[in-house]
């Protein structure tokens, strides 16, 4: 009996250490999966940000009308949430709009350099030439010559937003292999079918890079227009409360503009996903190698 009972203990003993140890292995496969996911490395990194930027404030005795506390933006934030996403959304739209316009139009014309000397010899060098010109120094005569509704503010988003598209989209369809060509022009493909078959396809990474770069310059562009000449958006937001020297309303206004610009730069990241999920650059643990 007493041999039995020592037994029973034993496995008892060993019963429980085996479930200890099993609740440990589960717990940490928890927290290297917490670890390892796409969103907890960056909100640890802006965590550590706001610990440095309250650090820095208190040790370095920065005035509040230079540079604000974490705190004291988060409580303007709360405070001011329902006038700033009223004011986000004029913003969001211009933002949308014109980043529309640019997909409308980058990638027609990128089609139309890629596919013939002539048109990129006359047209690439002014698309260039226009990038070198200051939006803000001609987003005034947006307003002089649409007034002050949402028109100029797409323009401007326009603007910004359409150069990366044609530049990667160009891109995209001039590195398209040329022995894929030759073999739909051996099947007897149509224009059609080659460009929806092979050309399109091939260029489609390097449009969707460019969407990405495009979309958060419609989001400055948007701000750029409404800095001009706006009573909502943003923008009208930032430059009152930079005029009343509220900083934590700028800054608590500035963490809503970012927050637009990552949930749609989100938003085209996952359409990528969908779109072309063959891609080497969707699978998972992919590393690039030169």
């Amino acid at each position: 009996m007493a041999v039995d009972a020592a037994a029973h203990g034993t496995a008892s003993r060993g019963g429980s250490a085996s479930g200890t140890a099993a609740r440990r292995g589960g717990a940490g496969a928890t927290l290297l999966r917490l670890l390892n996911s796409g969103w907890f490395r960056p909100v640890l990194f802006l965590v550590v940000l706001t610990v440095l930027w309250d650090l820095s404030v208190r040790i370095f005795a920065i005035p509040p009308y230079l540079i604000p506390k974490p705190g004291d933006v988060a409580l303007a934030l709360a405070a001011d949430w329902d006038q700033l996403l009223a004011a986000s959304v004029p913003t969001t739209l211009a933002t949308l709009g014109g980043f529309a316009l640019s997909v409308l139009f980058g990638i027609p014309i990128a089609m139309l350099i890629a596919g013939s000397k002539t048109v990129e010899s006359y047209v690439y060098p002014l698309l260039v030439f226009s990038q070198s010109i200051p939006k803000v120094a001609i987003a005034p005569l947006f307003v002089v010559w649409f007034g002050f509704g949402l028109l100029p503010k797409v323009i401007s988003a326009f603007l910004l937003a359409f150069f990366p598209i044609v530049v990667s989209a160009v891109q995209g369809f001039k590195s398209v292999d040329g022995d894929m060509m030759d073999l739909a022009k051996s099947m007897k493909a149509t224009r059609l079918q080659t460009f929806r078959m092979v050309s399109l396809p091939h260029a489609l990474p390097a449009i969707f890079a460019g969407l990405k770069v495009s979309i958060t310059l419609a989001v400055v562009g948007a701000v750029v227009g409404e800095f001009v000449g706006a009573n909502s958006g943003i923008g009208f937001v930032l430059q009152r409360s930079i005029g009343n020297f509220e900083l934590p309303l700028m800054f608590a206004a500035l963490v809503v503009l970012a927050l637009i610009g990552v949930v749609l730069f989100w938003v085209i990241d996952v359409i990528e996903r969908l779109a072309i999920p063959w891609h080497a650059s969707q699978r998972h643990n992919y590393i690039p190698t030169s």
